[in-house]
Order: structure tokens, then C-alpha cells, then sequence
């Protein structure tokens, strides 16, 4: 029986856990360990042992297998959840995209018919004007063909004394009519046309704009501010849903996520995926910026409010000017002034809109943003 075999054997008797062995020429077996042949020196483990603890290992690597099985399960059922929310959420869109363009084509159709009609009773009525007119030329023809007819009997006669006394009469002038002028221009009709197309166009983006906004209120948040990160002239409210400015500076620790400089608050809350929406009162302020930015974001000394420095925003300054602050920023024209202020972000697709709540109107949107925090 060769060496291995007899060693082996032996440490199996003995229930000891068998060395690693390897031949040398000489064909004695030798622990790789080390180059004696004396083995006794080495600590051994018994079999049983070694098998528990081969055990252990193996309960210990399924369970993080299941583990692993019951997270990936999770996921996909998280991601079956995603994609069935997200479904029911188009078809909810596309119902109310159906609706409004339902209830517009209406509209456009009502609109068209009454503006059709009114056109109709326009030209009837210019018809009917146009033939009285007509008629009393034709009648003012007849009148002075029947003086024609008679000036020229009197030009023949040879009865002087009744010629000396209708003369007068036939050769005096006739007072002339002011007839009305008769005009081809269509510009009041045109007119009419434009102020119905104007009309329809503002009730159209108003309605778009307002289906817009319920389908942006349905990702609505919670935010409260932050009082770690205010400005220590702003005040918030206890529920941490107020700021105002105080105007005197209220002694706080310096914190590192505190503006120390401009008076600015964040939220707590962060979104860092998916679309969220929220609304900010803004009614009776002369004063005010307000938006989204990234948690990166500088706190200490002056900041430039533009995309380039993780910020976008919208803006009122000297009460009535309204900005986009871009990079350069962009000024706005706003029909009304905004009272309640909405705010969409879609993370993916990187949009920022910014709404008039109560007149439901579109204010300013960045788009093609790259979010990264």
C-alpha cells in the first residue's frame, strides 16, 4: 500500500481532519505545510468539527441565497407595481386628455357655428341694405328721366309765356341725396373673425394648461422647511410650513448646511427619482424666489440663483417684475399676477414647470435639465 493511502487512512482513524500531502522523488509523503515528515506537530481538527462548521457555512450561504431570491422577487414585484401604477396613471391621462380635447372640439365647433351665423346675419343684412339703396336709385333714375322727358317738350315749344313761367320751377337745382358709400372692404368682418380665433385660443390653452395642472396636483408632496438649513434672519412657523423675513438676525449655531448670506430655507424632504409636485403662496409678497435645487448646493456667502449653480427658480422682484432665472435670466410677462405658485419636476426627463395656480396659467419651464442628486 503506498504512503498517501496508509497516512490517509490513519488520520481517518484517528477521526483527525487529513494534511495536505504532496510526494516527494524519494516517494515520502510530506506536509505541504512544511518539509518534515513528522506530523505530530501540527494541530489537527476533528472531522465532526470541521463537518458542523462546513454546515454552518452552507445554512449561512443559502439563507443569503434566499435572501438574494426573496430581494430579486421583491424587485420584480416593485417593478410589476411600477409598471401597472404607471399604466393606470396614462389611462387616467389619456381619459382626460380624450375628455378635454372632446370638450374643445365642441367648442371649436359651437364657436365656429355661431361665428358662421353671425357672418350670415352680417351679409343678409348688407344685402338688404344694399337693395333699398338700390331701389331708391332706380326710383331717382325714374324721377329724372320723367325731367329729361319734360325739358325737353319745353326746349320745342313755341309758347314763350309758359316757357318764362315754369322755367323757375324746371331749371332750378334739386337738392342731391347723400347716398351711402358703397364699400367692399371686409376688414370689420375680419375683425370679428380674429377676436372669436383669439377668444377660442385663450380658452384652449386655458383648459390644456388646467388639465395639465390636475395630472401634475395627482404626484403632490408633503414639504415642510428646514430649520437647519434657514437663513438666521428668515422665521419659520412651528408646523414648518411658513417663512417670513425678520429683518433681525437670530443667533444660531452655524451649521454647515445653513445659509449664512442670502435668506434662504429649504425643504427637509428630497426626491432624488420620479415626479413630484408642490404649491407655494406667494399672495401679498413684493419679493420672492422659489424652485428647486440640488443638496450640493453652496450655503456660505453670495449664490447665484441659475441651473449652472444647481439651481432653478422663478423670481418677483420691485413687486411687479417677474424673472426666469436662467443663465442669463430670462424676464416674464404675466397677464395676472400670480397669487399661488405650482411647481412639477420630472426627474428623468429633467423638466422644471412653474404654473399660476388660480388663473391656471403656464408661467416658465426648464427643460432638458440633467438631475444627478
Amino acid at each position: 500500500m503506498d504512503p498517501v493511502s496508509n497516512l490517509e487512512d490513519y488520520i481517518c482513524q484517528k477521526h483527525e481532519r487529513p494534511l495536505d500531502l504532496f510526494c516527494r522523488d524519494d516517494q515520502t509523503c510530506v506536509c505541504s505545510i512544511c518539509t518534515v515528515t513528522d506530523h505530530k506537530n501540527h494541530n489537527t481538527v476533528p472531522i465532526e468539527e470541521e463537518r458542523e462548521e462546513k454546515k454552518t457555512e452552507l445554512m449561512k450561504t443559502q439563507k443569503d441565497v434566499q435572501l438574494m431570491i426573496q430581494n430579486t422577487i421583491k424587485k420584480i414585484q416593485d417593478v410589476k407595481h411600477s409598471a401597472e401604477v404607471r399604466k393606470r396613471n396614462t389611462e387616467k391621462e389619456k381619459a382626460a386628455r380624450v375628455e378635454l380635447f372632446t370638450d374643445l372640439i365642441r367648442s371649436i365647433e359651437r364657436r365656429q357655428t355661431e361665428l358662421l351665423e353671425m357672418m350670415e346675419e352680417q351679409q343678409k343684412a348688407a344685402e338688404k341694405q344694399e337693395q333699398e339703396l338700390i331701389e331708391e336709385l332706380e326710383q331717382e333714375i325714374t324721377e329724372l328721366k320723367m325731367r329729361n322727358t319734360e325739358l325737353e317738350q319745353l326746349s320745342h315749344t313755341e309758347d314763350h309765356l309758359h316757357l318764362l313761367q315754369i322755367h323757375s320751377s324746371l331749371c332750378s337745382p334739386r337738392n342731391s341725396r347723400n347716398w351711402p358709400e358703397i364699400s367692399m372692404k371686409t376688414h370689420e368682418s375680419l375683425e370679428t373673425l380674429r377676436r372669436a380665433l383669439t377668444q377660442l385660443k385663450d380658452t384652449i390653452d386655458e383648459k390644456l394648461t388646467l388639465t395639465e395642472l390636475k395630472v401634475m396636483q395627482q404626484y403632490a408632496v408633503n414639504v415642510t422647511l428646514d430649520p437647519d438649513t434657514a437663513h438666521p434672519d428668515l422665521i419659520l412657523s412651528d408646523d414648518g410650513k411658513q417663512v417670513r423675513d425678520g429683518d433681525i438676525r437670530q443667533k444660531l449655531p452655524d451649521k454647515p448646511e445653513r445659509f449664512d448670506t442670502c435668506p434662504c430655507v429649504l425643504g427637509k424632504e428630497g426626491f432624488s427619482s420620479g415626479r413630484f409636485y408642490f404649491e407655494v403662496q406667494v399672495k401679498g409678497k413684493t419679493e420672492w424666489d422659489l424652485g428647486v435645487a440640488r443638496e450640493s448646493i453652496n450655503r456660505k456667502g453670495e449664490i447665484t440663483l441659475s441651473p449652472s449653480d444647481g439651481y432653478w427658480t422663478v423670481a418677483l422682484m420691485n413687486g411687479d417684475e417677474y424673472e426666469a432665472c436662467e443663465d442669463p435670466s430670462v424676464s416674464l410677462s404675466l397677464r395676472v399676477k400670480p397669487q399661488r405658485v405650482g411647481v412639477f419636476v420630472d426627474y428623468e426627463e429633467g423638466l422644471v414647470c412653474f404654473y399660476d395656480v388660480e388663473s391656471s396659467s403656464h408661467i416658465y419651464s426648464f427643460t432638458a435639465q440633467s438631475f444627478t442628486e
